[in-house]
């Protein structure tokens, strides 16, 4: 079991930036994947970015690619999105989840995880 924390969301104007937390309760962050994913009204939850349980395997949305970089400190229990470049269509609540599976190349749907955040908002202004 495993409960997640996020935080660092809010208002920003576009071209601006924005680093998430995601801080994970127990002992055995280490052993998840972890992921962040999204949500906007009206719109399905789709897959922003994941990282393997070393944190040595990106994967992004070709949406955010090279403008958004996830990270992990496993020392820490926590899990980073940076978000730089920020556009309105980024605007959406923010979740991050844990997968107990392993790394794979179905890690960006959100069937394979088990554990989720409450979301954090992300607001961002034209």
């Amino acid at each position: 079991q495993v409960q997640l924390v996020e935080s660092g969301g809010g208002l920003v104007q576009a071209g601006g930036s924005l680093r998430l937390s995601c801080a994970a309760s127990g002992r055995t962050f280490s052993s998840y994947v972890m992921g962040w994913f999204r949500q906007a009204p009206g719109k399905e939850r789709e897959f922003v970015a994941t990282i393997s349980r070393s944190g040595g395997i990106t994967n992004y949305a070709d949406s955010v690619k090279g403008r958004f970089t996830i990270s992990r400190d496993n020392a820490k229990n926590t899990v980073y999105l940076q978000m730089n470049s920020l556009k309105p269509e980024d605007t959406a609540v923010y979740y991050c989840a844990a997968s107990s599976r392993g790394y794979s190349s179905g890690s960006f749907n959100p069937v394979m995880y088990n554990y989720w955040g409450q979301g954090t908002q992300v607001t961002v202004s034209s």
